[in-house]
């Protein structure tokens, strides 16, 4: 058979959908909207299979939405600012801006080879001027606002990439990107304030019924709310330093357990204390080189120093409780500090044993006995009813909660509260390829906003970047300038903006991107919030909520009047290939690995390599497929329709040599069913006549139920299964002979399986389309409906009652008269069995459901 001409093909489709202009839209009120985006990609170099998963399903949904008959907003654009280009910089020697420009032409015409119908003349790139400059006054009506702030504080630095890390981009104690161990320094940062919103950010997750389960739950426990009380306890012997410790817990009822005080190594206690104790200096020192993030201090060993001080019992005065310095206690929780009740909780547990502190419970589980209940390796977490707790005993947790907290204020010795995990942003980064932050620092009057009408500030082309540390920072000039307020010398803030707050906000930029403004408010208005938004898990917390902390600032600030961004989200599971290594240990790309004549995998060198695991696509571990090597050999709507075919979208893929053949197999099958079809279609909008053979009439019905099934797949994000219903219909189609109407029902599943296949396959759908005879684009063609008689089984199958107890089933004709239906039902062997001879005393026939046989 002839093989379908994709290079040919594509091209020429892509040119026509370019000069036509088709999916570049403008706002249209007249229409409903749906505004479909993908999340933007980091300019890092080529694209491989595995980066355009994401992309191929949010084309899908944009193609089907607008055949549905909306005004579609899919655009694309670049998340350009970065360490990678200025680590490129310092590689490569080349300036990050050429390095990061060049890799937005490479990877945008990959893009377009894909045949995505981008609106191309929204597209935007993070790292220009024309972009950041909106940023920069929004950071600036934010400071004034009271939602941008600068403080000095305890930060993650990252002792490769000399910048600080936000919490979140902390992972097992090392920076998310270097993989190095990340330092504690103290230093002053520009901070957003996503706190204020803590409560709203987290309310409004009930509201997000379009978003997956599991990001919510994330994002829920990231903010993290969480009720209890706080506690003063007096001190003893940290007179020079402080009267009393503030103590914030969730677990008040759990006050008469407490063994020890622990405080963070940053407390400020701790801090004070080590200004005269070289010991205690040390192990602060030593916690900082500890690891960072809560999950490496949750599982590192617990340890504490001593500090001498004691604390005293809020409603005992005679009871005192050692103050240790614990590497496990975080300053950016409650106050810094705790109380330890050790058996009931496994940390304070496990100090406790450490140290030789007591143990004594206080939570007695149901159904123990108090007189027996001990601890032993395992702490006790568990409800139940309060021990050894004076007034408290007797009483259950909640209840006991309650009235400590009474107490506790009523002696004023404490006070009931809630308090967040999450932190106000940290945004300064000091490295050069960033947006700089537009304030001036002047020794006479502060901190001064950059004017308006200078804005934006540039970054200096001429950057030195052979010494270590921000180029910003020991640049000869650029920093340098006058005081917008008394003219005298003064010097530009030579932090720049971490990334997330270019990519907080660009969702709204695509809405009118060429605007003076940051935005045009008819623009926002008509196409916000963003109807799907498509990406991948890992940016649950970080980008996610930062976004929807934005939108919520931009809205304070009068810029739009939205509170969440994204309506709809989709996070698509990841591409996954076999790794594997050489006899060095360096990782292989696939095709520097080949199979021997013995079945054994060789290198390149004919050398034995070792095959590791299956793991999502990285260019660190080499097991990435090329794209462009991949469209090449196969064509890009080959490689798209494996994409969405081999697996639930929502999982993750597994790319084989054998699955894209496969699809490439399935492609040419269906370029030959149109183009030698198995039988001679009718002519072009010729109706499909009423009389039909039963087997034309069985295909007809057939094509229907796919269009309602696929139509129902797409909705629900369930592409694997719409492709496998056309895959079934085209291969009804094929088994077509000739009969009375068959070649009208062969043209009508010719172009339903076309038009189904449009936005998978959108280049050969098109070529198809104008085979089968017709003139105008199937990209501007109305989504294909069923018919609703169609949809309607010939035949059902019954249920066989006897007794009660089912005996047999029975298929007959839909709506079958009930006499038949029960002439049908009494000759079944199961039920003659049954009857034993006998007749029945009563038959009971539900049309369609179920036949009752009552002996």
């Amino acid at each position: 058979m002839a093989r379908y001409n994709f290079r040919e093909n594509e091209d020429k489709w892509q040119q026509v959908w370019r000069e036509r202009r088709c999916f570049n839209v403008t706002a249209d009120r007249s229409r409903p909207k749906y505004y479909v985006l993908e999340m933007f990609p980091y300019p890092s170099g080529k694209l491989h299979v595995g980066h355009v998963r994401n992309y191929t399903m949010g084309d899908v949904v944009a193609r089907y939405k607008r055949a549905r008959g909306f005004n579609v907003l899919h655009p694309m654009g670049w998340d350009a600012f970065g360490l990678p280009a200025e680590n490129a910089a310092i590689a490569s020697k080349v300036h990050p801006a050429e390095w990061t420009y060049e890799n937005i032409a490479t990877m945008g015409a990959q893009l377009k080879r894909m045949g995505f119908s981008y609106d191309w003349e929204r597209e935007i790139a993070t790292c220009h001027p024309e972009y950041y400059r909106h940023e920069q006054k929004m950071f600036l009506d934010f400071l004034q606002a009271g939602l941008a702030y600068r403080k000095e504080s305890w930060v993650n630095w990252d002792p490769v990439d000399h910048t600080v890390l936000a919490n979140e981009q902390v992972v097992d104690g090392k920076g998310w990107r270097t993989g190095a161990p990340v330092e504690k320094r103290k230093l002053s940062q520009w901070f957003l304030k996503i706190t204020e919103f803590a409560d709203d950010l987290r309310e409004t997750l009930e509201t997000l019924d379009r978003w997956p389960e599991p990001v919510r739950v994330m994002q829920e426990k990231w903010i993290g709310r969480s009720d209890g009380a706080r506690v003063f306890f007096p001190l003893k012997g940290a007179e020079a330093h402080a009267s009393a410790l503030e103590i914030y817990t969730t677990r008040p009822d759990t006050l008469f357990g407490a063994s020890f005080c622990a405080i963070s190594p940053d407390h400020p206690l701790a801090q004070s204390l080590a200004m005269t104790n070289p010991q205690i200096a040390e192990f602060i020192a030593e916690c900082h080189r500890m690891g960072t993030s809560e999950a490496v201090i949750e599982t590192a060993e617990k340890r504490g120093f001593d500090t001498g001080i004691v604390a005293i019992h809020p409603f005992d005065s005679a009871w005192k409780l050692p103050v240790y310095i614990a590497n496990f206690v975080l300053m950016e929780y409650g106050t810094g500090a705790i109380f330890g009740c050790p058996a009931h909780d496994q940390r304070d547990l496990d100090f406790a044993r450490k140290y030789r502190l007591t143990v004594t419970p206080v939570v007695l589980p149901p159904d123990e006995d108090k007189a027996s209940f001990a601890i032993a390796d395992e702490a006790y977490t568990g409800d139940g009813s309060i021990i050894n707790s004076d007034f408290l005993d007797g009483l259950d947790v909640a209840a006991a909660k309650r009235r400590i907290g009474e107490r506790l204020e009523a002696i004023k010795m404490g006070e009931r509260t809630t308090v967040y995990r999450l932190r106000d942003w940290g945004v300064s980064r000091q490295r050069y390829w960033g947006c700089p932050i537009p304030v001036i620092h002047c020794p006479s009057c502060g901190i001064v906003p950059v004017p308006a009408e200078q804005l934006p500030v540039t970054l200096p082309t001429d950057v030195d970047f052979d010494r270590p540390g921000n180029p910003l920072a020991h640049h000869p000039t650029w920093k340098h300038v006058a005081c917008p307020k008394c003219g005298g010398a003064a010097e530009r803030e030579t932090d720049t903006l971490d990334t997330f707050f270019e990519s907080s906000w660009y969702f709204a930029r695509f809405c009118s991107p060429r605007a003076a403004t940051a935005f045009n408010r008819e623009e926002v208005d008509y196409w916000l919030p963003v109807d799907q938004y498509i990406g991948g898990v890992e940016h649950a917390v970080l980008h996610l909520l930062y976004s929807r902390f934005f939108t919520r600032a931009l809205r304070n600030c009068g810029y739009l009047d939205l509170k969440e961004p994204f309506a709809g989200l989709f996070t698509q599971g990841m591409v996954c290939h076999q790794t594997y290594q050489d006899i060095d240990g360096n990782w292989l790309f696939p095709e520097d690995v080949a199979p021997a004549e013995d079945g054994r995998l060789l290198d390149r060198t004919g050398r034995a390599v070792t095959v590791g695991r299956l793991e999502k696509m990285s260019k660190s571990r080499k097991n990435v497929i090329n794209l462009d090597g991949i469209v090449e050999a196969f064509g890009a709507d080959t490689a798209r329709l494996y994409l969405l075919s081999d697996s639930p979208p929502e999982r993750d893929l597994e790319w084989t040599d054998a699955g894209i053949e496969g699809i490439w197999r399935y492609v040419n099958r269906l370029w030959q069913l149109v183009t030698e079809p198995p039988l001679p279609l009718a002519p072009p909008g010729l109706p499909v006549p009423d009389a039909l053979s039963d087997a034309a009439r069985a295909v007809r019905h057939v094509i229907h139920r796919t269009i309602a099934t696929v139509s129902d797949d797409i909705e629900k994000f369930r592409f694997n299964r719409a492709v496998a219903h056309i895959r079934a219909l085209t291969n009804e189609l094929e088994k077509l002979s000739q009969s009375l109407g068959a070649g009208e029902v062969l043209r009508e599943g010719c172009e339903t399986a076309v038009q189904l296949f449009g936005p998978m396959m959108p280049h050969l759908a098109e070529e198809l389309w104008h085979c089968l005879g017709h003139q105008g684009l199937l990209a501007d063609q109305p989504w294909p409906e069923p018919v609703a008689a169609f949809l309607i089984e010939d035949s059902v199958t019954l249920g066989v009652q006897v007794n009660g107890k089912l005996r047999a089933t029975l298929t007959v004709s839909r709506d079958a008269a009930g006499s038949a239906v029960e002439a049908a039902a009494l000759a079944l062997p199961a039920v003659q069995r049954s009857l034993d001879g006998k007749a029945p005393r009563k038959v009971i026939v539900v049309v369609n459901r179920i036949v009752n046989v009552v002996a």
